[in-house]
């Protein structure tokens, strides 16, 4: 591709000099007092200028984040590239006739009604949507089932059959021994033994009541005094949770928190078409019938 580049002239004087002559032939001359400055242009593309005005104009369209790629890669030398590649293009469809074609007619039209709706429900809609916390703690509340519990600890029990053997491993954990092991050898739950009495991430109904109320009193790290229930003498030990885990639970909260704010905008928007529709006139015509007793049912 050939194109012409000029440099971004801070002098209307010299770029008028420049383009005398030797490029438009157009008689434009050397600036007198009280005569038109002259708008500078950075490319000619076929004789189309490309002015300062319109760069910039494209420049500061970019986002803050495009305009970063583009300081790491070529910088607004790149992207003059790309509008003269664009320019290019534009006038070999033009030659084509592309711009006269009937479709491309009529899908510019129906994008124009689209940014014409697209601003209206902006305009209506500027009332930033927020949640409040009440509204999020509820939503987070119904979906408990896929939250960790706010305590945020990881559940190991074992189940002995007298008060004597738990007394004796709780003051052997306390020494330093370990809590898996001795649940796979001593305890008497076999749904746990083969674990180490790994239950996961502590949740609500996970263990029996009486169990459940002295977790609450623990600390990670922490071994219970032996547990009385009907099934035996619990013992139960705390420990922090994987940093994994919590990450993912907070990745989950954020998930729950963007579908109720979506669920928010859905619900502005439908008040919103509701308002309009009840200040309006609709009349469904004959020809109506033809969508309406067609409604796909065999």
């Amino acid at each position: 591709m050939k194109h012409i580049g000029f440099p971004i002239f801070r002098s209307t004087a010299v770029l008028s000099l420049l383009l005398t002559g030797i490029l438009t032939g157009s008689g434009i001359g050397m600036l007198g007092c009280g005569e038109r400055q002259e708008e500078p242009v950075v490319a000619l593309v076929n004789g189309r200028a490309i002015t300062q005005a319109e760069f910039d104009l494209r420049w500061n369209e970019l986002s803050q984040a495009t305009k970063s790629r583009y300081e790491k890669d070529g910088g607004k030398r790149q992207f003059l590239d790309e509008l003269i590649t664009k320019e290019l293009l534009l006038q070999e469809a033009r030659r084509r006739g592309l711009d006269r074609d009937d479709s491309i007619r009529d899908k510019t039209q129906r994008y124009k009604e689209q940014l014409v709706l697209d601003e209206l429900l902006k305009d209506k809609l500027q009332t930033k949507v927020e949640l409040t916390q009440e509204e999020l703690s509820a939503y987070y509340e119904s979906h408990a089932s896929e939250l960790l519990d706010p305590l945020k600890v990881n559940i190991s029990i074992m189940l002995l059959s007298n008060v004597y053997a738990a007394k004796d491993l709780e003051m052997q954990i306390n020494r330093g021994g370990s809590f898996a092991k001795f649940a796979q050898r001593y305890s008497i739950d076999e749904k746990t033994k083969g674990s180490g009495g790994d239950l996961g991430p502590y949740r609500k109904g996970l263990v029996l009541p009486e169990v459940d109320d002295v977790i609450h009193t623990l600390k990670p790290g922490m071994v219970s005094a032996p547990i009385k229930t009907d099934n035996g003498y619990y013992l139960v030990m705390l420990t922090p949770l994987d940093e994994t885990i919590i990450q993912a639970d907070l990745a989950t909260q954020e998930r729950l928190r963007q579908e109720l704010l979506a669920e928010k905008r859905r619900k502005r928007f439908e008040d919103v078409i509701a308002d309009i529709r009840t200040n309006a006139s609709v009349r469904f015509a004959e020809a109506s019938r033809y969508i309406t007793e067609d409604t796909g049912a065999r």
